[in-house]
């Protein structure tokens, strides 16, 4: 009898530990982004608003001829909803970047219109979610609308550009689709 052979019922059975293992941690990594999936629901900027809030005005125009350099100060009031708090929302918007790199932005102002808090004054606090997202976006989609899916949470933070009403951890970041 080889000398290795009293030992095979523990090398066997450390294979199929290393398979079980393999396969438990490969299910584990998928099934948060199949959970995450199934549940974040499609909202829209008007679901943000509460029924108690004044009207929105329409988004002022962008002109480049002003000579006013700096967008008015933005509106004190926060109304926001609290019942979205820790709901998983997917919301299409415009990205306006805070913090990132050459090639990905970190952090940013997701908000319902291109050019807002940087042409224009920027929209009601309600109108504006804080948004990080390690992963990073990408360059290219900084001027195209996108998609954001994530933890919805109704915390108000201030940036040098605007306060947001809303934030988020997102999940995923993608270009906007209809």
């Amino acid at each position: 009898m080889p000398q290795y052979a009293k030992f095979t019922h523990i090398i066997t059975a450390m294979g199929a530990l290393k398979t079980s293992l393999i396969a438990g941690l490969f299910f584990i990594s998928i099934m948060p982004l199949s959970v995450w999936s199934a549940e974040a629901k499609t909202i829209s900027w008007e679901d943000l608003i509460p029924e108690n809030a004044p009207q929105l005005a329409a988004p002022p125009s962008i002109t480049h001829d002003s000579p006013v350099t700096v967008p008015p100060a933005q509106s004190e009031q926060i109304d926001v909803r609290p019942e979205l708090n820790g709901k998983a929302i997917k919301l299409p918007g415009f990205i306006v970047p805070l913090e990132g790199d050459e090639n990905r932005v970190t952090e940013f102002l997701l908000v319902p219109y291109f050019g807002a808090c940087i042409h224009v004054p920027p929209p009601p606090a309600n109108q504006i979610v804080h948004v990080k997202y390690p992963k990073g976006v990408p360059g290219e989609l900084l001027y195209s609308p996108v998609w954001i899916e994530g933890p919805l949470s109704t915390s108000t933070v201030a940036t040098e550009l605007a306060t947001s009403g809303y934030s988020m951890a997102a999940v995923e970041v993608t270009e906007y689709t209809e």
